[in-house]
């Protein structure tokens, strides 16, 4: 598929991206999975298979309920990206799923109520890994340089820790780029959601890039 013809992105109340978009964006999470599941496999000495069957925009506000409500307790990854596009990077799986995917990396089971200091260190090396792989694939595509902080790592409710990327007062009816991953592992799978947070005028920078246009 040639990606690059730049076409208009109809983004309408309830921010649907139209299918030339969407294929677009799942195109790119894809190629940005494969890689890490290589890298995640070689974590794990084992095979991984990684899928996005899914990408969409959110608008702040209705963020927390793709992670089942804002009191609901997550485990998450946060990163700061510079370069050309600045904003921030979320990597958040639910408590079950992360402590899944941790127990498979460390090889041993995580306690009931939170994570060993080795679980969220191994939690901060996936999504440090995710972050690098799915940025270098928007990198690769649209010329823009994109770049990781070190990864910080939280266990709290949903809107403490999208708190995070919410703090500004600029960001009101603005949205989120969300990546809804699926991690399979021998017969296991672990649900994970990458949210792109652009800080405002960054968005349609990326949009523009990203041959979808547009501006939300």
């Amino acid at each position: 598929m040639d990606m690059h013809h730049e076409r208009g992105m109809e983004v309408t109340d309830s921010y649907q991206l139209d299918s030339y978009a969407a294929d677009i964006l799942c195109e790119l999470g894809n190629i940005g999975a494969a890689h890490a599941a290589t890298a995640l496999s070689e974590l794990l000495q084992a095979p991984i298979a990684m899928r996005v069957p899914q990408v969409e925009l959110v608008p702040f506000d209705e963020i927390s309920m793709t992670l089942g409500g804002p009191e609901v307790v997550v485990a998450g990854v946060f990163l700061q990206v510079t370069g050309d596009i600045e904003g921030t990077m979320f990597f958040i799986q639910s408590m079950k799923s992360a402590k899944q995917l941790v127990s498979n990396i460390c090889g041993g089971e995580e306690s009931k109520d939170g994570f060993s200091d080795i679980g969220l260190s191994a939690l901060g090396e996936v999504g440090n890994i995710l972050a690098a792989n799915y940025l270098s694939a928007l990198m690769d595509f649209t010329q823009l340089r994109m770049l990781p902080s070190v990864p910080l790592v939280a266990v709290d409710m949903a809107q403490s820790i999208l708190s995070i990327a919410l703090q500004t007062d600029q960001m009101g009816g603005r949205y989120a780029l969300v990546i809804h991953t699926a991690v399979h592992h021998r017969e296991e799978q672990e649900d994970a959601h990458f949210f792109l947070f652009p800080f405002p005028g960054a968005q349609d920078v990326l949009l523009h890039a990203l041959g979808i246009g547009g501006s939300v």
